[in-house]
């Protein structure tokens, strides 16, 4: 990988395969119209959610560079086991320092999806104090990993997320869920823990990215089942 080229994969491909896996599990609940309701209410078509999870799947290819950190050593070319899972180290030649950078799939799209949610549901109140209980949660669970950058436990977003939104949120639970569960993941897994980077050997340090994206994919998956559990309080 050069510097000109910060994509790549960075899961390994069992865990990659199991999101994929639950992608179709979804896809298969909308063709026989299980979820078709749910996803209306949260102000989406099912083939415009469908389309959205599939672009967040592919997107955590791709990383947007925004800043650098020096760096003398790097982990390259690994896969990382961390809290059970693993996650690939990319293979770096001639490497300027570590990049910090915006995944695609695990950072904007769901960024701009729950911009979308707030002005659509307007949810400011609720939103932004399941947000900050999210975030303070993911800060506490989060660990430094060398050649990684942060991880946080895969199931833990979306648990932390589902108890939050049922007990805060009084109408909205879905989008409330959502929201605070992809801003809150990112907030307190990447964006608090950023001066944790320097001096872990990470080629790459990815908001949503590798360590984080996948809880914020199942997150996604989650808001959509509360939607069809609390779809009268919506």
């Amino acid at each position: 990988m050069s510097p000109s080229q910060p994509h790549y994969l960075p899961l390994a491909l069992p865990l990659f395969l199991f999101l994929a896996g639950v992608f179709l599990f979804v896809v298969v609940l909308i063709q026989i119209r299980v979820l078709h309701y749910a996803y209306a209410m949260l102000g989406l078509s099912s083939n415009a959610a469908l389309l959205i999870l599939l672009a967040c799947l592919a997107g955590s290819y791709f990383n947007i560079p925004i800043a650098q950190m020096p760096e003398q050593r790097f982990v390259s070319g690994q896969t990382v086991s961390i809290f059970g899972m693993n996650y690939i180290v990319p293979v770096v030649v001639d490497w300027p320092g570590t990049i910090i950078a915006v995944n695609v799939g695990g950072a904007v799209i769901p960024g701009l999806l729950s911009l979308y949610l707030l002005l659509q549901k307007r949810i400011w109140i609720s939103g932004a104090v399941t947000t900050t209980g999210v975030a303070l949660a993911c800060y506490l669970l989060a660990r430094p990993v060398a050649g990684l950058g942060i991880a946080i436990p895969i199931f833990a977003p979306p648990l932390i997320t589902a108890a939050m939104a049922m007990l805060i949120a009084r109408t909205n639970v879905a989008a409330v869920a959502y929201v605070s569960g992809s801003l809150g993941t990112l907030i307190g897994g990447d964006v608090l823990n950023l001066g944790r980077i320097q001096g872990l050997g990470a080629p790459i340090a990815s908001i949503g990215g590798a360590g984080t994206f996948d809880g914020v994919f199942l997150t996604g998956i989650l808001a959509v089942f509360l939607a069809s559990l609390w779809g009268e309080r919506a």
